[in-house]
């Protein structure tokens, strides 16, 4: 009788071992507000929810005046071109159009997008830990976020958590 206890147990050592190995993905809850429309520079990302519509932009579109602002409730710029979002002739926009702004995977805040004197090489990362940062500024009122992935794991249900968040942020924003 103890030889066949063996197998079963020793299958349940293992499974309980290889259990506790796997990782650990917070349930999170979705984005459930009002339907957002982002102007994405960038590939849009994948998310889980379906209130959202990803409108296409380029930088060049991002100047002072343009009337992007009214079309789109917040502006989401991807890793490859947060170099060039960088530029001083943008930081007027970021500052003025009245939307958030979202600089993602960024570890160098919003603070090279909003100083006209810096470049993006210059600053030092100054939140290593974070996914994405956000800034807002009304009027003389400016805000500023910083999502960071759960445990710092670069995962694809973490990083749809993170933009989860975003949605959560924006729709908070006064209108």
């Amino acid at each position: 009788m103890a030889k066949n206890k063996f197998p079963f147990m020793l299958f349940m050592f293992a499974f309980t071992i290889l259990a506790g190995c796997a990782p650990y993905t917070p349930d999170t809850p979705l984005y459930e507000g009002k339907n957002l429309d982002i102007g994405m520079i960038g590939d849009a990302p994948e998310i889980r929810e379906n209130n959202i519509t990803f409108t296409e932009m380029t930088l060049d579109e991002l100047k002072e005046g343009a009337d992007f602002p009214s079309a789109v409730d917040a502006v989401f710029i991807q890793k490859d071109y947060l170099s060039d979002a960088a530029d001083s002739k943008y930081a007027k926009v970021y500052q003025k159009a009245g939307i958030p702004f979202f600089f993602i995977e960024s570890k160098k805040s919003y603070v090279p997008f909003v100083i006209e004197d810096l470049s993006y090489e210059e600053v030092p990362d100054l939140s290593p830990d974070m996914y994405a940062s956000g800034y807002y500024q009304s009027g003389d009122k400016a805000q500023f976020w910083g999502y960071g992935l759960y445990n710092d794991q670069v995962n694809p249900a973490n990083i749809k958590d993170v933009y989860s968040q975003i949605f959560t942020t924006i729709a908070s924003l006064p209108q």
